[in-house]
């Protein structure tokens, strides 16, 4: 009877412990928030901190504390803090990857937002996507705005030949565009 209590106690003291640490660093993480947005609170009232930054700084601080809690927790059940860097620079070299591949079709489709609400142009406006102040480009007719492009009729003035150009719907925020209405158009300017 002795020896099962014994064993028993040994059990249950090698699961209590690690629990215990878990719970101990989860109390500290909790004070440790709270004493940082105390000193953040009080620095702001003491004007050392301007207090449209108080907030940032608490979610700082907050993330801050909260992933440090979260590897020692982890340490603690027993994952190699190797193997989590390793997960960690693994993941984040992959979602850089993806968000700069997405970011100019994502720029694409919010242009075409912008260009839908605020209308600089319409279809079969005459438009010019200008390079600088004095330099000539790209200009035509607008025959279709979709989610990434918006396509122009070209039209040589020699020989009238007829091409058709595809730009990028993010060019029209960082261009200036010139353009002219078809006649029996209402002005510009008026919608």
């Amino acid at each position: 009877m002795h020896e099962s209590l014994s064993l028993w106690f040994q059990e249950s003291l090698g699961i209590a412990v690690p629990v215990g640490k878990l719970v101990l660093i989860a109390v500290g993480a909790w004070l440790l928030r709270r004493l940082g947005r105390l000193l953040i609170r009080r620095l702001s009232t003491r004007s050392l901190v301007p207090s449209d930054v108080v907030a940032g700084l608490q979610r700082a601080a907050s993330f801050l504390i909260t992933t440090v809690t979260i590897l020692l927790m982890l340490q603690q059940l027993g994952v190699s803090t190797t193997v989590m860097w390793t997960a960690f620079t693994g993941f984040a070299a992959v979602a850089a990857v993806a968000f700069f591949a997405a970011w100019s079709v994502l720029s694409n489709i919010f242009c075409t937002v912008l260009i839908v609400t605020t209308r600089p142009f319409r279809l079969h406006d005459h438009i010019e996507v200008l390079e600088g102040g004095d330099k000539p480009g790209l200009r035509g007719e607008v025959i279709d705005v979709n989610l990434v492009y918006t396509t122009l009729r070209e039209t040589t003035p020699e020989g009238g030949v007829e091409s058709v150009l595809q730009v990028p719907n993010n060019l029209f925020f960082q261009r200036t565009v010139r353009r002219w209405r078809n006649p029996g158009s209402p002005p510009l300017g008026l919608s």
